[in-house]
């Protein structure tokens, strides 16, 4: 990848600390990124690069955060933990599907959120957790 990415309007991408190759497939029954300990029925990803951050960036584990551009191989909706629910419209741009993403280059330049947005998000999510409501249903 050279230094300056260039997206093309309608683009996916997918945040995570999973490192993986191009050519490779996200797929569901994998455990999730974030607070969970359940198998994934779903793969997510999003048309904005800001919603792929956040997406790496809450991600569990010791790897280097990640963001794919990924294609889908199959259908695929809104994500409906998102839209309706606290964005209506879906102006993060994410979706789900039950058919594997295919991971076609790999976002090496892009900044992340302050550390007190992050930590914001983080203690909202604790919260959430303490109460028992998943992050991700």
């Amino acid at each position: 990848m050279s230094e300056t990415m260039i997206f093309s309007p309608g683009s996916f991408f997918h945040g995570t600390k999973a490192d993986l190759k191009i050519g490779d497939f996200l797929i569901i029954g994998k455990k999730k990124n974030f607070n969970d300990d359940r198998k994934s029925g779903y793969v997510y990803f999003a048309g904005t690069l800001d919603a792929a951050i956040w997406g790496a960036e809450l991600a569990e584990g010791d790897g280097r955060e990640r963001i794919y551009v990924v294609e889908p191989t199959g259908d695929y909706e809104d994500d409906p933990n998102l839209t309706d629910k606290k964005f209506p419209g879906n102006p993060t741009k994410s979706y789900r599907s039950k058919q594997p993403l295919k991971i076609v280059a790999e976002v090496t330049k892009w900044e992340g959120h302050s550390p007190e947005m992050l930590n914001n998000m983080l203690e909202g999510l604790k919260k959430l957790s303490e109460n028992g409501i998943k992050a991700i249903d």
